[in-house]
């Protein structure tokens, strides 16, 4: 039944562009992105900034991007289907390079506080509020032209784990390498976007109008009404302290973590990146499972099912300090970000209307989690300079611990509220 679908989303157009665009963009992203914390950090390879600079840089990221994904949902939901939007954030994606190079990292260097503002908002603009664009429109696509989802993200999945296993080989001769080759990427990204577009996207006349009608195009009072719904800020507040650690924990801490486990820094980065590519491409075929799964037990279930392996991964870190024992660890992740990302997308379009979707996406999931990274980044980077890694990680895993039972109470049933697309669509 699988190998079925997947033949059929092979003979779909607009399946094949959303994927090759996702698997682009994240190669683009992880190439850089994967040691972007190794190089805030590393004396060798890097800037040599301490733990409460990385959290500042990760919060100001965050307090710009959340501004940013709030107007990149709004207008893309007006947009509808078309990808004006990604083409502006690959544009600036083929510009990442000479801006490491040549502008953030002398700012980061020389005058602190205002690189660490000028690269939140190039970074925010190119990558860190764009994916949740790009999320979003492929999912609506989706449901215009009929494949699946998760099927489709799985390819940005894929993508990244290959830039990660590049990208460790790279960081260690040169990190200019990892930057010029997001650039590279990004410009193939932009051809792609600018080029490749399927007839039956430039056909869709009736699916296009359809969006467009008085009852299904959103106006701003009803994206201003969301947030008079107990239920959304719910879901916001549960985000907010859940997968906000996905940077957090993710991006700003385990990479130096797990370095420093080894007898050399760049054994450690080599076999980080390698580590983080297998994690990957683990994460990027269980994309394709959790919605099977999700079916069979739910979306509530999935989401608690996916805040646990969070608690665990966090957690288990906490306590376990030998390579070995971290990278059999790190690689829950490849189960947790499919169950947790797949199921609160399908969340909102349960529960909430779907032409709102991009917005409720980008309010409900991004932003919060971009908002718990604002609060949470600076305050976990001076404990870390305080106390280390290992007490810092049982401190976060004891907040997932704390969301998954207010979760457990919060996160609504299958079967109520049902304000969207039905499970049985």
């Amino acid at each position: 039944m699988v190998s079925k679908k997947l033949a059929t989303n092979f003979k779909n157009p607009s399946y094949l562009q959303s994927s090759v665009t996702m698997f682009l963009f994240f190669a683009s992203w992880g190439i850089w992105w994967s040691f972007f914390q190794l190089w805030l950090t590393s004396n060798q390879q890097g800037l040599g900034l301490s733990g409460s600079q990385v959290g500042s840089i990760f919060s100001i990221n965050s307090i710009v991007s959340l501004i940013l994904m709030f107007v990149y949902g709004t207008t893309q939901d007006k947009l509808f289907i078309k990808r004006t939007l990604l083409i502006f954030n690959a544009a600036l994606a083929t510009l990442i390079a000479p801006f490491f190079i040549y502008v953030y990292q002398p700012l980061l260097a020389q005058h602190f506080m205002l690189g660490a503002w000028v690269g939140a908002i190039v970074l925010s603009a190119a990558y860190l509020s764009a994916v949740g664009v790009l999320e979003a429109t492929t999912e609506r696509f989706s449901r215009v032209f009929g494949f699946a989802y998760g099927q489709a993200r799985a390819w940005g999945s894929f993508g990244y784990a290959i830039s990660a296993l590049l990208a460790g080989f790279l960081f260690v001769k040169n990190p200019h390498y990892n930057f010029w080759g997001g650039s590279i990427v990004g410009l193939l990204l932009l051809l792609n976007l600018l080029f490749w577009v399927p007839k039956e996207e430039r056909d869709a006349v009736d699916a296009i109008q359809e969006l467009k009608t008085e009852n299904s195009t959103p106006k701003l009072k009803d994206m201003l009404g969301l947030l008079k719904i107990p239920m959304l800020w719910q879901i916001i507040f549960f985000v907010m302290f859940s997968w906000t650690f996905y940077n957090v924990f993710d991006q700003q801490m385990f990479p130096d973590f797990y370095t420093k486990l080894f007898s050399s820094e760049s054994l450690g980065q080599q076999t980080y990146g390698t580590l983080n590519s297998i994690q990957v491409f683990v994460e990027a075929i269980m994309l394709g499972v959790v919605p099977i799964l999700m079916k069979k037990i739910g979306v509530r279930k999935t989401l608690l099912l996916g805040t646990t392996i969070m608690f665990l991964r966090i957690g288990l870190c906490g306590f376990v300090t030998n390579p070995i024992g971290v990278s059999a660890v790190k690689m829950l992740h490849s189960f947790e970000v499919p169950l947790f990302t797949l199921s609160i997308f399908r969340y909102f379009t349960l529960h909430f209307d779907t032409k709102l979707s991009a917005t409720l996406y980008m309010i409900g999931f991004q932003i919060a989690a971009q908002v718990g990274q604002v609060i949470l980044s600076t305050p976990l980077g001076m404990l870390k300079d305080a106390v280390g890694y290992s007490l810092t990680f049982r401190v976060i895993a004891l907040i997932v611990l704390v969301m998954f039972v207010y979760g457990v109470w919060i996160i609504k049933k299958d079967h109520e509220y049902v304000n969207g697309q039905p499970l049985a669509d």
